[in-house]
């Protein structure tokens, strides 16, 4: 079966300064997949060039076997970054925000139709954001925010969702949300890469883990990521053990 998401040598550079070095993974379909590692250790980079956002200095992305743009025109890809860029000011609706989620289905005239409300209602109600969708953006909370991007994605209907750090700065309430929405979609037989810095809650999410050093330093089941041994390559404490001894 062709992965869902196939990365092979990848490097990625700007500049002098290499983010990713010969990272090889693959992530199967149906399965939540965890990416963790330090600040600084490529995480945010990687999934910039899965979404074909980056250019590689070598090796190469596949989205079910094609190319990352191919991918994301065709409504494959989902994607929620760390942080968006938005004015939080700005007179936008939390509907308003996630109908953008189907501007890649509606045609040149950007005008939704019946599938498309419909599509928005149900991503709403699934983030638990109906009751408040017509409140402008600037006016949620931080785990509501998080919320009202993962609606977006859901709306867009992809089969393979990208999120880069969605508990950070997120209340309990909307991380068990993000969670429960995440475990329903790989059931569901979709597929998820997902970066956390939450150890603790990385076995109720996840299926398997990918640890990340700008390169891959392990891939597997939870419990063995989570090993001090593991943890420690991961970030650097072996490093800066040797260093002490050196």
């Amino acid at each position: 079966m062709t992965p869902a998401i196939e990365v092979e040598h990848l490097s990625v550079r700007y500049g002098p300064l290499t983010a990713l070095d010969g990272v090889s993974l693959q992530v199967p379909e149906g399965r939540v997949t965890g990416l963790v590692g330090m600040n600084g250790s490529g995480k945010s980079t990687l999934f910039k060039a899965i979404m074909g956002l980056v250019p590689a200095s070598a090796g190469t992305v596949r989205i079910r076997g094609t190319a990352p743009v191919r991918a994301r025109r065709a409504g494959l890809l989902g994607y929620v970054p760390q942080s968006e860029a938005v004015d939080w000011a700005f007179p936008v609706s939390i509907h308003d925000v996630v109908m953008m989620g189907r501007y890649g289905s509606m045609g040149p005239t950007r005008r939704p139709g019946p599938a498309d409300r419909a599509a928005v209602a149900e991503a709403l109600e699934r983030v638990e954001l109906d009751h408040c969708a017509d409140r402008q953006i600037g006016r949620l909370s931080g785990g509501q925010r998080k919320r009202a991007f993962l609606a977006r994605a859901l709306a867009q209907q992809a089969r393979i969702l990208v999120l880069d750090e969605p508990f950070a700065g997120v209340d309990k309430r909307s991380e068990a949300t993000i969670v429960r929405l995440l475990r329903e979609l790989a059931d569901d037989g979709g597929t998820v890469l997902v970066s956390t810095h939450d150890l603790a809650a990385l076995p109720q999410l996840a299926d398997e883990a990918v640890l990340l050093l700008r390169r891959v330093l392990f891939q597997g089941p939870v419990d063995e990521a989570l090993t001090p041994e593991n943890l420690a390559r991961a970030f650097g404490l072996d490093v800066l053990g040797e260093e002490s001894r050196a």
